[in-house]
């Protein structure tokens, strides 16, 4: 692998200023060519400004390096057609592992985000505390060594999951706790692979997704919900993914909005969570097959009623069933309230959501219109769009892949 993206501080110490210089010009190149995809000499020159035959050299050196190819031609404003410069496939690579509640899903990605090998589904459930980590560890390992792939290229591991995620100090405080352990989860995880490992927050990882690939791109003010058994938020403001002062900012999901209400995960009581998310669907509908309700999960038996899933509820209403589709409006209900309540504290342009939850959005989406229609200023919620996400499951995986990708160039950077 080229020494540019596996520097060593004593490669680095032997670099003159001009040579530093140049060094770290390339790498800021590199980094803006997997961001924005291909580019053309004078769009480099025009981002760094910097001279063409200047910019011309250090791409020569990085085709040379491996690092760079020329990927056809680019638009004409007139005359020949310039050529594009753009990444290698499998110049590097990413582990991405997205953990959810009862599943876990991982791939291997390159510096162009295409997967390695497809993506695999293992049932391993989330626990608070660390009895999940091994099995997510091995299947990880497995995963790498049935890929193929030079582990030298391997430049870190991503991880996404539910919960109040400390990114800087790399710990969750809500699952994989490391309570009396005097290494963070994240120090744990990269004495496992032997290579640095970034967490995130799922929400949060779909939203940096969103905004590098997805509808998001290019917006300034977007929010991100993520809405699977709970509900989870990123928010783009200002053009940057922003996390609070401890990385908590966007727990939505976890605003009381029901006075005595059901119980949350949290603790508290009537949260937004216990009557829009995934899980109260499954709630609100085992509370009315116990009711005798007519329904399609009647059907099912008393095993299956005691593991029910929000997807089986979705399906019962793409069937037409009345009872499914009345509890997936009244989740669209309360969630719609909730919304009206973000579009009135931050004025976003757009609300993308996400998430398995995103699947019934024909019997959600109008009730949660409604709503903002109801209880959202005409002003603000006039120059909102509400959208479903275009990445469906590959949001939170896609993130990870960003997320590890952005750190790695930004300790590059700062070790030039």
């Amino acid at each position: 692998m080229s020494s540019l993206l596996a520097p060593e501080e004593t490669h680095l110490a032997r670099l003159n200023n001009v040579e530093r210089r140049k060094h770290l010009q390339k790498l800021k190149i590199v980094k803006h060519l997997y961001v924005k995809g291909s580019k053309t000499n004078a769009d480099i020159c025009s981002r760094f400004h910097i001279s063409s035959p200047t910019s011309i050299a250090m791409l020569s050196e990085l085709v040379a390096e491996g690092l760079v190819e020329k990927q056809g031609r680019g638009k004409s404003l007139g005359g020949r057609k310039p050529e594009l410069y753009g990444l290698c496939d499998g110049s590097l690579f990413v582990l991405s592992i997205h953990v959810e509640k009862f599943k876990t899903r991982m791939a291997i990605f390159d510096n162009n985000n295409h997967i390695i090998n497809e993506v695999h589904t293992f049932a391993i459930e989330l626990t608070a505390d660390l009895q999940a980590l091994a099995p997510i560890v091995a299947r990880a390992q497995e995963l790498l060594a049935a890929s193929g792939i030079e582990l030298k290229k391997l430049v870190g591991v991503g991880l996404s999951m539910p919960g109040l995620v400390d990114s800087k100090e790399g710990n969750n405080y809500t699952y994989l706790r490391t309570n009396g352990e005097p290494e963070s989860l994240q120090q744990l995880l990269e004495e496992q692979f032997g290579k640095p490992v970034f967490l995130q927050n799922d929400a949060k990882s779909a939203a940096l997704a969103e905004y590098r690939f997805g509808l998001a791109h290019g917006r300034r003010d977007a929010l991100v919900l993520s809405m699977d058994w709970g509900i989870g938020m990123g928010m783009i403001l200002d053009g940057k993914l922003r996390s609070g002062a401890s990385g908590f900012a966007g727990e939505f999901g976890h605003i009381p909005l029901v006075e005595g209400g059901a119980l949350c995960s949290c603790g508290k009581r009537g949260c937004l969570e216990t009557v829009a998310s995934g899980s109260a669907v499954v709630r609100i509908a085992k509370a009315g097959l116990r009711a005798g309700q007519n329904t399609l999960l009647s059907e099912l038996s008393a095993q299956a009623v005691e593991h029910l899933q929000p997807e089986q509820v979705y399906e019962a209403a793409h069937q037409g069933d009345q009872f499914a589709i009345n509890t997936l409006a009244e989740a669209g209900t309360n969630l719609g309230k909730g919304i009206a309540i973000l579009i009135q504290l931050f004025n976003p342009e757009l609300i993308i959501l996400g998430g398995a939850m995103a699947q019934a959005k024909q019997f959600i989406l109008p009730s949660i219109q409604q709503a903002i229609n109801t209880y959202c200023m005409a002003q603000l919620r006039e120059k909102t769009s509400l959208v479903v996400s275009e990445l469906g499951n590959s949001a939170v995986i896609l993130g990870s892949v960003a997320t590890v990708m952005e750190n790695i160039f930004e300790s590059y950077l700062e070790l030039a």
